[in-house]
C-alpha cells in the first residue's frame, strides 16, 4: 500500500483530520468545563466514525492507517499540555494517561516506514476492543481534571492499566499478522 494524497480528502480521512482543529478548540476551552467536553465528546465521535466508516465502506488506506494514530496522538498532546499548562493535571498524571499512546508510539512508526506492515495491517482491519476502552476511560479521566471532580486518581489508573493492555495488544496483533503474511 502506498500513500496518496488523495486519500486525505475521502470521509475517513477527513475525520481523522477535524481532530486538529478540535486539538485547538480543547486548549482554547479548557477553563470552560462544558464546552471542553463538548470538544472532547465530538472528537471522540470522529475517532469512532473514521474506524467504522473505512472498514465498513471499503476505504481502508495507508494514508489513513498512520494519519489516524498520528492526529489521535496530537489531539491526545494537546489535551494533555493544555491541561498540565492549566493546572488540572500533573506530569505524572499525564504519564499514566498516556500509557497507550507511549506504547503505540514505535508500532505507529513501524507502520509508517515498513510497506510489509502496512499491507498486511491493510489486509485485517479491526478494531480493538481494550484500544477502545481505553479511549473510554481516558475520555472520563480528562472529564473527571476539567472538571475538578474527587477520584481522578482512580480513572488514571484504569486508563493506565487498560493502557498497557491496549498496547500489548495493538503489538500482538500486528506481530501476529505480519508473521503470518511472512509464512
Amino acid at each position: 500500500m502506498q500513500y496518496r494524497a488523495r486519500d486525505l480528502f475521502v470521509l475517513p480521512g477527513l475525520l481523522s483530520l477535524s481532530r486538529i482543529p478540535l486539538a485547538a478548540c480543547f486548549a482554547l476551552l479548557v477553563d470552560r468545563p462544558a464546552a471542553a467536553a463538548l470538544v472532547l465528546f465530538v472528537a471522540g465521535l470522529t475517532d469512532v466514525l473514521d474506524g467504522w466508516t473505512a472498514r465498513r465502506y471499503g476505504l481502508v488506506t495507508a494514508t489513513g492507517m498512520v494519519l489516524d494514530p498520528v492526529t489521535d496522538k496530537l489531539f491526545v498532546l494537546t489535551v494533555a499540555v493544555a491541561l498540565v499548562v492549566r493546572g488540572h493535571l500533573s506530569l505524572s498524571d499525564v504519564l499514566l494517561l498516556s500509557t497507550r499512546e507511549i506504547g503505540e508510539l514505535p508500532l505507529v512508526a513501524w507502520l509508517a516506514l515498513s510497506r510489509a506492515a502496512r499491507s498486511a495491517r491493510a489486509e485485517q482491519p479491526s478494531a480493538n476492543a481494550p484500544g477502545k476502552l481505553v479511549t473510554v476511560l481516558q475520555f472520563i479521566a480528562v472529564c473527571w481534571a476539567i472538571f475538578r471532580w474527587s477520584g481522578l486518581a482512580c480513572w488514571l489508573a484504569a486508563a493506565a492499566i487498560t493502557g498497557v493492555l491496549a498496547a500489548v495488544s495493538y503489538w500482538m496483533r500486528s506481530l501476529r499478522t505480519l508473521r503470518y503474511h511472512a509464512s
